[in-house]
């Protein structure tokens, strides 16, 4: 009888143990979680929000909270406009309130601003707190009045010649010139001919490439091919999401201008120049809070896909030359 109750009493004691240990770990379970929520790190902008107006000739103010972010941090604040940035606002420390803050005067009128907010060095760099403001109103006065002059003076003006007459005022410079041309003596044989251009060197000239945009040098990283000239391009940022600002040129034109990067990927269509290797670069406005500016790159032509990283700072721009089979 004493030993069944011994061993009864030395299981009834396990089971305690194991269960007390579940509830143990389960509170420890819980307690991290609440931590973790609690611990995620929050913006909001409460200035400028819906409604709002702002006119070009004040000086405007933001308004803001945080949450689980140190006062002594700052908060980085751009000007957006159909997902485009118009203008770098300022970073600001964690105070909730920047005043002063002047708008540039080329900002035109309009109803689609947005004001993004994204959090400087985070503790958690894959967690990085940004907010995005309710759309607001522009007003620029003298914008809208030299808009509304070249309006009527546009009026006022003689009206435009017609393409006939285009054609018959063109006809008659080129038989002019022509008369010029014919006017002028020849040359002497003795004089030195210029070289004519030898195969090798027509070909050098094709392959001249871009090696500099606006000072900034450009360096080349691949070389790609593909079967059609109608091209899809996407463009995110890789890495961290730290306020880059980029623009993408093809053969010198700006395809896509000021684009704030994130993790979304943004997409856009571009036609290739089937007689010639095509340049497609990357070009800085800023560096972000980690430089360079990093960007991930899918090129597709529906059939072959590539991935590339394209890198810039002030100084330098990456590229890479796409030439189409014939």
């Amino acid at each position: 009888m004493y030993i069944f109750e011994e061993k009864y009493l030395y299981s009834y004691l396990s089971a305690m143990k194991s269960s007390l240990t579940n509830y143990f770990y389960f509170f420890l379970f819980g307690i991290s979680l609440c931590f973790s929520q609690d611990g995620k790190s929050e913006i909001t902008i409460n200035h400028p929000t819906q409604g709002t107006i702002w006119s070009i000739s004040d000086l405007v103010k933001l308004e803001w909270s945080v949450k689980n972010i140190d006062s002594k941090k700052s908060t980085r604040f751009f000007l957006i406009r159909d997902e485009m940035v118009v203008q770098e606002l300022g970073s600001f420390k964690n105070s909730g309130i920047a005043e002063g803050i002047a708008l540039a005067k080329n900002i035109g009128s309009g109803d689609r601003y947005q004001v993004v907010s994204i959090e400087l060095f985070p503790e958690d760099k894959f967690q990085i707190a940004k907010f995005v403001s309710p759309l607001f109103t522009i007003i620029n006065k003298a914008s809208d009045e030299r808009k509304k002059q070249r309006e009527q003076v546009k009026e006022t003006e003689v009206p435009k010649k017609t393409k006939k007459q285009k054609r018959k005022k063109r006809k008659t410079k080129q038989k002019q010139a022509t008369k010029k041309e014919t006017a002028i003596p020849v040359k002497k044989k003795e004089e030195i001919q210029q070289p004519l251009k030898t195969e090798n060197t027509i070909k050098t000239e094709t392959k001249k490439v871009r090696d500099e945009f606006e000072g900034r040098k450009i360096s080349y990283t691949k070389e790609l091919e593909f079967n059609s000239t109608s091209i899809v391009v996407k463009i995110w940022d890789h890495g961290r999401q730290d306020g880059d600002i980029v623009s993408i040129y093809l053969n010198g034109a700006s395809v896509v201008s000021k684009h704030y990067l994130t993790y979304y990927k943004k997409e856009f269509k571009i036609e290739l120049d089937p007689n010639k290797s095509n340049d497609l670069f990357l070009y800085a406005h800023n560096l972000g809070t980690s430089p360079p500016n990093t960007v991930s790159v899918e090129i597709s032509d529906g059939t072959k896909s590539e991935n590339i990283i394209l890198n810039s700072d002030l100084k330098s721009c990456e590229a890479v030359m796409i030439s189409v089979n014939k």
